[in-house]
């Protein structure tokens, strides 16, 4: 076990210094961008550690009757929404909430919730499945980008851009969130469903049997930190505070919004497919008063195509501190599948990246992020996903029967 220790300690210093020497080269050079390297290594990190998926965190409710990793999404929540809150009245981040695009959040969250079954996993999910070595999220994964493109730039987009015409704002003309609503500044209420959330638990935790079996030999705080899994909760924090900090980045880097998974998937795939492309990395300068574009410039073939480096950058360090993550844990080798599910994935990842990209997000940007940005439209997407997923896993994993 020693020699093990040293191992484990040994990689998470290499680790360690890794993400710091890509902290120094950001503050120098003044490219934030680079810092969603540590954002999306640290989240496929939490991910794995304690398999907090969104599409198993909603069957499993019915599956197992196990509401553990669903708890664990709702203290993702509420923790953004009091770093938010901080960083909001420090001035450090304008809060963007997204619009009430109520028939782009039904129709999108239905597809991405009969998806998520089929795929065996949300967006997130294939993601840091894939770094666990899961065939099937593999082929869900190839999917999801197709998905997609088929509603951004396929033959879906004249029906994404006709339920974009459905919006509801609020009085003031912006998005509509449970602050718009009831009138209640958002860090008060941030602090308000904290306080709730706290209570229930207390009430919960007071009703449960206390029985406590204390194992022979104890893990060390390493142990159950490093190679050993992670609680819901546990997890559930660590992304909610690194959801603030993935704040900052992105906004640093020309993106004003937390995390997020779905158009880095997309945006991985373009870099390979297409060409030319207009790259976003930073925030944009605005010109110098008289100054006129080169005539190279104004005759340069503009993309109709852009990609955000951020998210590039966050999703494909997920996978990669998800494999890290299960190494230490002793997996992370290629795990075979039966054929016909693993062609299931792909057509339902295809589902999934269709969903997503009608409801302009997943369980990561318009859940984790959306419901702690209050957002009205996000949570009738979530209540949407969660609907059509319990349908699909009764029907399709559960054979339509209620499990003795």
């Amino acid at each position: 076990m020693a020699v093990s220790n040293t191992f484990y300690k040994l990689t998470v210093a290499v680790i360690a210094i890794c993400l710091v020497l890509v902290f120094v080269i950001a503050l120098i050079t003044g490219m934030w961008v680079l810092t969603a390297l540590i954002i999306g290594f640290l989240f496929g990190f939490f991910l794995e550690k304690s398999d907090l998926c969104g599409a198993s965190a909603f069957s499993e409710v019915l599956l197992m009757r196990d509401g553990r990793k669903l708890f664990g999404l709702w203290v993702v929540i509420v923790t953004g929404m009091l770093g938010f809150s901080v960083l909001h009245l420090a001035g450090l981040i304008q809060l963007s909430p997204k619009p009430l695009l109520w028939a782009n959040y039904l129709v999108g969250g239905i597809v991405f919730g009969v998806g998520t079954v089929l795929a065996g996993g949300c967006v997130s999910g294939t993601l840091f499945k894939t770094g666990q070595g899961n065939i099937n999220s593999m082929a869900g994964l190839i999917g999801i980008p197709l998905g997609i493109a088929l509603v951004e730039y396929g033959p879906l987009s004249l029906f994404n851009q006709y339920l974009l015409k459905h919006v509801v704002k609020n009085t003031e003309g912006g998005a509509v969130t449970l602050s718009s609503l009831t009138g209640i500044p958002y860090p008060l209420l941030a602090l308000i469903i904290a306080a709730v959330t706290l209570v229930l638990l207390g009430v919960r935790r007071k009703n449960r049997a206390d029985t406590v079996i204390k194992a022979e030999h104890q893990p060390t705080s390493f142990q159950r930190i490093m190679p050993g899994r992670w609680k819901p909760w546990q997890s559930g924090i660590a992304i909610g505070l690194l959801g603030c900090l993935a704040y900052m980045s992105s906004a640093a880097s020309g993106r004003n919004y937390p995390l997020g998974v779905t158009h880095g998937v997309l945006f991985s795939q373009l870099l390979v497919t297409d060409y030319p492309l207009e790259h976003k990395w930073q925030k944009p300068s605005p010109p110098a008063e008289g100054t006129q574009l080169a005539a190279t410039e104004k005759m340069a073939p503009k993309p109709n195509k852009k990609v955000q480096w951020w998210l590039i950058l966050e999703v494909i360090s997920l996978v990669i501190g998800a494999h890290v993550a299960a190494r230490l844990s002793g997996k992370g080798s290629l795990q075979p599948r039966p054929p016909d599910e693993t062609v299931i994935a792909f057509f339902g990842g295809i589902l999934v990246g269709a969903g997503a990209c009608l409801a302009s997000g997943c369980v990561v940007g318009n859940i984790m992020s959306g419901w702690a940005l209050m957002s009205v439209g996000n949570i009738l997407f979530g209540v949407t996903t969660l609907l059509a997923n319990w349908t699909t896993t009764y029907f399709y994993l559960m054979g339509g029967q209620w499990g003795k």
